[in-house]
């Protein structure tokens, strides 16, 4: 009578959703666009509009982070959650910092080390706590460990039926807290603590901007219906992120505002409705379903190492990350950032499997999450 009521108890296995898995691959493939396909002087306006396109891309990643937390928090326990995050998204965080962190003590002034001659033993813990000098892009891991933090919040407020009245008010500081720029030529002529504070403010800003896309991932996961809406109203849906992609680009260019978020936000909802509208196509054609599925399986991994191949692409081909376009020549730089875009991206995944099968060749059931990501 026990086991029965044990069999009962136990929650069912979801099923795995494939149109999401897609959407996992497109996200970081977004992301790799966004820092190796940029060109244009920075106040230009083609650069505005190029930007507009290809970066904002952390916020379809961290819709997908939402909506997969809540579709599997019917087996929530906080300290089996935290251990799992350790292991897959932290580990795999501290073991692909190695060759950043090396990077910056041997090629400070190029690789743009903004703590440059401080004490390296206070240097790393600096880089690994802030994740902006190191490996640029994993800033994003320090700010989703403040979201590990609070999840068991989140989940009390939805069962309470709260946390998602408040999504409007959620979206509403995204607007008011924009994005602030920490870059090397930004604070390099601050003082080491000051360097440090703006780099941490980097990443609570950033929870705080994205605060709202990561309850909106719980919410379209919780009411999985609306998917279905999204694409119906697929139309209104062009028409609002091209609206909102047109005014940014205006603000920007005027120097009033910059936010990529609110655009990237419909770009979300017609992916999803799309995906979801699509998938038994996707399903359908095994060939195309299977390169979609290694680009999701690998895209934590590209995550973590795309930034560096990205360095030694420039070194080795002495290009800046930004591409000038010389004399209108707009043919010649837009072959040389899709040039970039796809050799990062091969280059990256290539070195991940690399090192996964070289890692499974020492330990044969070693779980290479852990090290890679993948």
């Amino acid at each position: 009578m026990s086991t029965n009521n044990t069999t009962a108890a136990t929650p069912k296995k979801k099923p795995f959703l494939n149109y999401i898995n897609v959407f996992r691959g497109l996200a970081i493939l977004l992301i790799v666009a966004g820092h190796t396909m940029q060109f244009g002087a920075p106040s230009s306006l083609i650069h505005k509009i190029n930007c507009e396109i290809v970066c904002g891309g952390t916020a379809l990643f961290i819709f997908i982070s939402g909506f997969l937390f809540q579709y599997l928090s019917y087996k929530f326990e906080y300290k089996n959650y935290m251990k799992k995050k350790w292991t897959n998204v932290i580990m795999p965080y501290l073991w692909t910092s190695i060759p950043g962190i090396l990077f910056c003590l041997y090629l400070p002034k190029t690789y743009g080390n903004s703590f440059d001659g401080l004490n390296p033993l206070l240097q790393i813990p600096m880089f690994l706590t802030t994740g902006r000098i190191h490996n640029i892009p994993t800033w994003f891991i320090p700010m989703i460990v403040l979201f590990f933090l609070c999840s068991w919040i989140l989940l009390k407020l939805e069962k309470k039926g709260i946390l998602y009245k408040l999504l409007p008010l959620m979206f509403l500081v995204t607007l008011l807290c924009p994005r602030v720029d920490v870059d090397y030529h930004s604070i390099i002529n601050l003082t080491y603590t000051q360097k440090y504070l703006a780099c941490l403010w980097y990443v609570f800003n950033g929870f705080i901007h994205f605060f709202a896309l990561y309850v909106f991932g719980m919410f379209c996961s919780k009411y999985v219906e609306v998917i279905k809406t999204f694409y119906k109203k697929r139309l209104l849906v062009w028409v609002l992120m091209i609206g909102f992609a047109a005014l940014d680009v205006y603000l920007s260019y005027k120097n009033i505002y910059t936010s990529f978020t609110v655009s990237k936000t419909f770009l979300t909802i017609l992916v999803l409705g799309y995906l979801d509208h699509y998938d038994p196509y996707i399903m359908a054609h095994p060939k195309l379903n299977k390169t979609l599925d290694v680009i999701a399986k690998y895209s934590f991994g590209l995550f973590f190492v795309h930034w560096y191949w990205f360095f030694i692409y420039n070194q080795v081909f002495n290009l800046d990350n930004v591409i000038p376009v010389v004399n209108g020549n707009y043919a010649l730089v837009l072959g040389i950032i899709t040039l970039r875009f796809l050799a990062v991206s091969v280059l990256s995944m290539l070195s991940l499997f690399i090192l996964k099968k070289f890692i499974l060749f020492i330990k044969n059931d070693a779980n290479t999450r852990m090290f890679l990501g993948v």
